[in-house]
């Protein structure tokens, strides 16, 4: 299930981007590329049908990545820190640990 979630939201990815861009703005975006929309769409434009269609993507989009995450949680029920294994180090009890001591500071000259 979750395959078929994640795959759906590439597609919906790419579709809400697409349509992101061809809505016409100061810059009109890609939409100077695919020629006049006008005549298509009717006399408002494109711009009623595509704030529409790009609502109804990001809705999609965004109940899909709600539905992905829940079966995700579904289907791992444990973390992935649970399954790091730490090994311990551990000296044996008949060594004992070693002494250390600290060097002897210099001698200071004698002055004169």
């Amino acid at each position: 299930m979750t395959t078929v979630l994640l795959v759906l939201q590439f597609v919906l990815t790419a579709i809400l981007t697409v349509s992101v861009l061809l809505q016409k703005s100061s810059s009109i975006g890609l939409g100077a590329y695919s020629g006049s929309n006008e005549s298509l769409f009717g006399a408002k434009g494109p711009a009623g049908f595509m704030a529409k269609f790009t609502f109804i993507i990001a809705t999609l989009f965004i109940v899909n990545t709600l539905a992905l995450g829940y079966f995700y949680n579904q289907n791992k029920k444990v973390s992935i820190a649970e399954d790091i294994k730490i090994e311990k180090s551990v000296v044996p009890s008949g060594i004992p640990a070693p002494i250390t001591t600290a060097p002897a500071a210099p001698e200071a000259p004698a002055s004169k």
